[in-house]
């Protein structure tokens, strides 16, 4: 949950209007796609569903506070290069060096501005349907292992796998 005073970034990815046929007639409702992040390496995302959009985005928001995931953030970038996928959508995310910026469609684009990410290149392959990309994402940034972590679990020190990844 986010802590008391803290400043959300709130992006709307997608608002649908969904229909549903009933033997009265059809029965519309929104549906909303939002990712909340504290722009220091925190993020989460959710979907509300209600009659009225701002009713929507409230319930997504509050969903997205719920699903916060802790991203590890290595000089505005991450860590090391992943790819992940979700149903047909495939996402690819590569580090970069200070003053690329984001280079990411709109959906990606959204999440590394909610995590606090400033330098990345990302690709998505495969199927860009909003859901499963978002999805795709979440998946890759859980799996991003922070370089003390990698240290500790391989025995070594920081400066050690430093020296590796250079040569």
């Amino acid at each position: 949950m986010a802590r008391a005073g803290e400043e959300l970034i709130e992006k709307i990815i997608q608002i649908s209007r969904v229909t549903k046929v009933t033997k009265g007639g059809k029965r519309l409702r929104f549906a909303a796609l939002v990712v909340v992040g504290d722009g220091k390496g925190r993020v989460g995302y959710g979907l509300g569903k209600a009659p009225e959009v701002p009713d929507a985005i409230r319930k997504a928001i509050e969903k997205a506070k719920k699903s916060m995931i802790k991203v590890p953030v290595v000089r505005g970038t991450i860590p090391h290069s992943i790819q992940s996928k979700f149903g047909s959508s495939m996402i690819l995310l590569k580090p970069a060096p200070a003053g690329t910026g984001v280079i990411a469609g709109g959906t990606v684009r959204a999440i590394m501005d909610a995590v606090g990410i400033t330098d990345v290149v990302t690709k998505a392959l495969g199927s860009t349907n909003p859901h499963n990309l978002v999805k795709a994402t979440f998946k890759a940034l859980t799996q991003l292992q922070d370089i003390e972590y990698v240290a500790k679990k391989r025995g070594k020190t920081i400066s050690e796998i430093l020296e590796r990844v250079r040569s």
